[in-house]
């Protein structure tokens, strides 16, 4: 298969206040957007691209119209402490995950858009002795 795209679509019963959360705190622009669909890309580079769903359109299999459960974005940043005082601490979104850093090698937080897609907020750090040697190298080794 020759992949020319790759995105997620979320599910999103609230679908105007998550097109809200994304680009208003998250940095994504609009560029589809109906009633029941919502396209977003943040520009880059490189460019990333989201894309919402109202659950109950009719292109979405009868057996699965839910909001999105169980799934976690991940969004790594340069500066994790930053970004929680700018969403957290300024912003007033509650945490699903507190700050805090982690011997497998990320100093993270946790915290969900308006449909309850967790956005775990990452910045690499060195990992303890336990886990340096699981990593398997970079992408292009």
């Amino acid at each position: 298969m020759r992949l020319v795209s790759f995105y997620p679509v979320l599910c999103a019963a609230r679908l105007g206040e998550a097109r809200a959360f994304y680009t208003e705190l998250m940095g994504f622009e609009p560029t589809f957007e109906s009633d029941w669909y919502v396209s977003l890309r943040r520009p880059g580079p490189p460019a990333y691209e989201l894309a919402l769903v109202d659950p109950n359109h009719p292109t979405v299999p009868a057996a699965h119209r839910q909001s999105a459960r169980g799934l976690l974005l991940n969004f790594e940043v340069d500066d994790v402490d930053a970004e929680w005082e700018r969403l957290v601490v300024r912003g007033g979104l509650r945490p699903e995950l507190d700050l805090r850093s982690e011997a497998f090698g990320q100093r993270h937080f946790i915290i969900a858009d308006p449909n309850g897609v967790l956005l775990d907020v990452i910045t690499p750090i060195a990992a303890s002795e336990d886990y340096a040697d699981q990593f398997m190298g970079s992408p292009s080794a």
